[in-house]
Parts: structure tokens; C-alpha cells; sequence
């Protein structure tokens, strides 16, 4: 097979990770949009999310979709004692201090979750059929379409609730302009907390969509978290749209990177270009300066 007959195949991974990350740099938006700060904790409600996924379904034998339902559920509690507990209650409000929180949350969870599930990966069953459908030259298998698809759906409901719900336009509202928001009776407060339970559900759906490919293990968040973090960099940060285009874009590069050049710099890929990015244009590629009025 020569390297113009494997495009599609590269396509379709790259689409597959982009997707992932997309969610992954959708959590990172909606909390730097909510709070001006960065959430390094976001990687681990990756792992988290896919973990919980794996003792309901192999070890409580919950069928799938209650089982699937309740891990993202699980990924928004944690980002909601994320939010109530270490964040809410800092004694200093600097943005540095509240960074330096979400390292330590992170590093915590990461060991807690070494306790409870050890150091092996953990996998779980795809949600369709294993036998890789042929489009082309490209081989699909069934849960690279679940990933896409889903990931799609989510994403046209979370743009449909930012602008057509009072909620979402209340969220949108506080994220532009917290002191007017509550001027006009919005309690900014609330909306942080629903930033961080969507942003904990994002990362959990995220990790159980890839972990039947990947597999997880208790530090399995960290690469992800970082991958997602370099998208959200790449496509504008705070730019909910541009995002959303930087993780696909990143998962494209990787995969013809991957694919034109060696699958062993894959991984370095994402902060190459994260570097290349903040030296040559720091607000993204969909991002733009905020002018400030004197």
C-alpha cells in the first residue's frame, strides 16, 4: 500500500483523537472562561470517568449505558467538589494560588486512584461490533464512529445550550462579564459550579469513548490532559469554537505525523506544535487580543 493510498486511514485516526481532545480542551474553556483559571485536573477526570466506567461495568456488573452514565455523573461530582471544595475555599483568590491548587488536586487524585485501582491498565468492551468495516482503503472499526458521532452530538448540544438556553446565555453572560452578570441577578457562583460539573462530564465521556482503544490506568489522564490542554492553546484559549477546531486539528497533525514521518514522535507532535504556537501567534489559531478600553 503506498502512502497516498493510507490518507484515509490517517484521516479517520486523526478525526478519532481529534475528537477526543476536542472534549478534553472543550473542559479547559469552560473552566478558564468561569474562573480566568487553568485546570490541570482536567486530565485526570479523563482517567477517572474511563476508571469508574470499568468498576461498574466489570466489577458491578451494571449494564452498559446506566453504567456509562453514571462514570460521566461520577466526572461531574468531581469537578464539582473540585470547584466547592479546594477552589471555593482558598484563602487567596490569586489566579497562581488557585493554579497551583488544580497541580495538587491533580497529583492527589492520581494517587488516590492508584490506590483504588492499582497500577494495571484497565480496558473496556467497545460499544459496537469489533470487526472493522472497510470504507476505501481505510479500516474502521465500529467504536471509532461511537467516538465521532458522539462526540459530534455533544458538541452541537452544548452549542445549542449555550445559545438558545437561559442557562447557557447566563453562563456565556458571567464568562464575559462577571461583575455585570451580577448586576443583573445572575449568580456567578452557580454558573462556576455548572462550568466545573460539565467540564468534570466532559473529561469523564472523554475517557470512556478512547479507553476501549487505549486502554487506562491511573496515570493514563496526564498525556491526555496535555494533549487536550495543547488543542485548547492551539485553537484560541477561551474561544469555545476555536477549541473545538484546535482538537481536531491537533489530532489530524498527529496522525499524518505519525504516519508521514515515525509513530514514535507521536506523542512530541503536540508540543511542538503547542511551542510553535505560542511563539508565533500566543492567542491561537481562532483566537484574537482582548482589547481592554482606558
Amino acid at each position: 500500500m503506498t502512502i497516498f493510498q493510507q490518507i484515509p486511514q490517517f484521516v479517520v485516526s486523526g478525526l478519532t483523537n481529534g475528537s477526543v481532545y476536542a472534549l478534553i480542551a472543550l473542559g479547559f474553556c469552560m473552566i478558564q472562561n468561569a474562573t480566568g483559571i487553568v485546570n490541570f485536573a482536567q486530565g485526570d477526570f479523563v482517567m477517572l470517568g474511563a476508571l469508574m466506567a470499568v468498576t461498574l461495568l466489570n466489577k458491578l456488573a451494571v449494564p452498559m449505558v446506566p453504567a456509562l452514565a453514571g462514570a460521566v455523573l461520577f466526572g461531574a461530582l468531581c469537578g464539582l467538589a473540585l470547584e466547592w471544595g479546594p477552589l471555593r475555599h482558598a484563602r487567596h483568590r490569586d489566579v497562581l494560588v488557585l493554579v497551583m491548587i488544580t497541580v495538587g488536586v491533580s497529583i492527589s487524585l492520581r494517587g488516590t486512584s492508584m490506590v483504588v485501582w492499582g497500577k494495571n491498565v484497565h480496558t473496556l468492551p467497545s460499544l459496537g461490533s469489533e470487526t472493522p468495516i472497510l470504507i476505501g482503503s481505510a479500516a474502521i472499526v465500529p467504536q471509532v464512529l461511537w467516538i465521532i458521532g458522539l462526540s459530534i452530538l455533544v458538541l452541537i448540544l452544548l452549542f445549542l445550550f449555550y445559545r438558545f438556553t437561559l442557562l447557557g446565555k447566563a453562563m456565556r453572560a458571567a464568562a464575559d462579564n462577571p461583575y455585570g452578570a451580577v448586576l443583573i441577578g445572575i449568580s456567578v457562583r452557580k454558573v462556576t459550579a455548572l462550568a466545573f460539573a460539565m467540564a468534570g462530564s466532559m473529561g469523564a465521556l472523554a475517557g470512556i469513548l478512547i479507553t476501549p482503544l487505549t486502554s487506562m490506568s491511573y496515570s493514563g489522564g496526564l498525556m491526555l490532559g496535555l494533549k487536550g490542554f495543547s488543542a485548547a492553546i492551539l485553537g484560541g484559549y477561551g474561544n469555545t469554537m476555536g477549541v473545538v477546531l484546535g482538537g481536531y486539528v491537533l489530532g489530524l497533525l498527529e496522525a499524518f505525523g505519525a504516519g508521514f514521518l515515525s509513530s514514535a514522535y507521536k506523542d512530541a507532535f503536540a508540543f511542538i506544535i503547542l511551542l510553535g504556537v505560542l511563539f508565533v501567534r500566543p492567542t491561537g489559531l481562532f483566537g484574537s487580543e482582548r482589547v481592554r478600553r482606558l
